[in-house]
């Protein structure tokens, strides 16, 4: 094993060392349900920062959260994620991420995403299409999963022949559904496999697109993007088209799966938005706050810090900052328990927030309001099968399992 293959792994240790100490015991059962919320608005009242030994720290409420994400003393906790390079801009802090994120930021702006709705929309009924008649589908493996890839290979340029590819290496690489199931070494072994054909994908792309003009599409944009006279080299390309396809697959997989199982389990709003779609921006920011699919970050502390509500924090600390808790806590939040479609203003953080703010964000709000508002135009009564008892996977959060049926 390689000396980055064996940081990638001790990343991953951390990380799920972390989690495990932070979110196993009272919380491990209520995070598995549809309804874990009013577990984390307790957490947060009883014990708002919690020492969890061994230099681990759990932070929940949202002042707590938002310090130590803006503070310059405390870096990214996760390096490495769907490239055997630091994953850009994510994995890196400071001059350099700042760096990135101004060369970066252009191309992922609401003005640069706006004209892909079309092509999500196009996508996401296309889908539809191939069970609406069915009247029933595994809705996580049919239209969540495989709807934010097909819209990957789309933007970027990329075969729509590569779908089942590009899912399973990403499986690979989070091993989200299937990590509690397997082994250390098997975790290990399928992550380092999934970073190598994802590299070696990349690589042999980028090695076409050299041959001719940039065409208009995410990797054309990225290719020829330049700010203060500095163009993304192979390496840099490689880590950022990694981080994005890790990144933005997963999460917005989650999203929908989490938005399609609440609506289901609360026909009321449900059939608000139905009968008007002008609700879906705004409904989405609120079940993005509600249902909080990426449920925490790590963040590893460089300084003595002492937070707002008076905890102090000691150098070389890893620190799990709850987004999930966050977006609950009823500082911020009127009624947090209460889903309000229209809720404003709603300055949650399911996007993180600080200097590692989502760099997707735009381009995921603009998918989820699409495609969920497609969905409803196509099949707007659904329900969860009967005898269906939901089960949420860890970080992203989502039903991977979920029947829904429709007359």
């Amino acid at each position: 094993m390689s000396t980055v293959e064996e940081e990638i792994d001790a990343q991953w240790a951390r990380v799920f060392e972390l989690g495990l100490r932070a979110f196993g015991g009272e919380l491990e059962g209520p995070r598995s349900t549809a309804t874990p919320q009013e577990a984390y608005v307790e957490l947060m009242a009883r014990c708002p920062v919690r020492d969890l030994g061994d230099g681990f720290f759990s932070l929940t409420s949202m002042a707590d959260v938002q310090f130590i994400n803006r503070h310059p003393d405390v870096l990214q906790g996760t390096k490495y994620l769907g490239s055997d390079r630091p994953a850009i801009p994510l994995g890196i802090d400071g001059a350099e991420h700042r760096k990135y994120r101004k060369l970066l930021d252009p191309v992922f702006s609401p003005t640069r995403i706006a004209p892909l709705a079309d092509r999500v929309e196009k996508l996401a009924a296309e889908l539809i299409e191939t069970f609406v008649d069915r009247r029933r589908v595994d809705a996580y493996h049919e239209w969540c999963e495989p709807l934010p890839s097909s819209i990957f290979l789309s933007v970027m340029g990329l075969p729509q022949d590569q779908l089942a590819d590009f899912i399973r290496f990403k499986d690979y690489v989070l091993s989200n559904e299937e990590g509690p199931h397997i082994s250390p070494e098997e975790l290990s072994a399928r992550r380092h496999e999934g970073v190598a054909w994802l590299n070696n994908y990349f690589t042999a792309e980028l090695d076409e697109r050299e041959k001719r003009a940039p065409k208009d599409d995410m990797i054309g944009w990225l290719i020829t993007t330049e700010v203060d006279g500095h163009r993304l080299d192979r390496d840099e390309l490689l880590g950022i088209l990694g981080l994005l396809m890790i990144a933005g697959l997963d999460t917005v997989a989650g999203s929908l799966a989490c938005a399609l199982s609440y609506l289901a389990r609360h026909p009321q709003d449900r059939q608000r938005l139905v009968d008007d779609p002008s609700l879906w921006r705004s409904a989405v920011e609120e079940l993005l706050r509600f249902e909080s699919p990426v449920t925490e970050g790590s963040r590893k502390v460089m300084a003595d810090l002492t937070l707002p509500s008076g905890m102090r924090i000691p150098a070389g600390s890893m620190v799990s900052v709850s987004w999930s808790a966050a977006n609950l806590d009823p500082e911020v939040f009127p009624n947090p328990l209460e889903v309000d479609l229209e809720r404003s203003p709603n300055p949650h953080i399911a996007f993180a927030s600080g200097y590692h703010r989502c760099l997707g964000s735009h381009l995921a709000r603009m998918e989820l309001a699409v495609a969920l508002e497609v969905w409803h135009r196509m099949i707007p009564n659904y329900r969860i099968a009967d005898g269906v008892e939901l089960f949420y996977s860890g970080n992203p959060r989502a039903p991977h399992h979920m029947e829904l049926v429709w007359d």
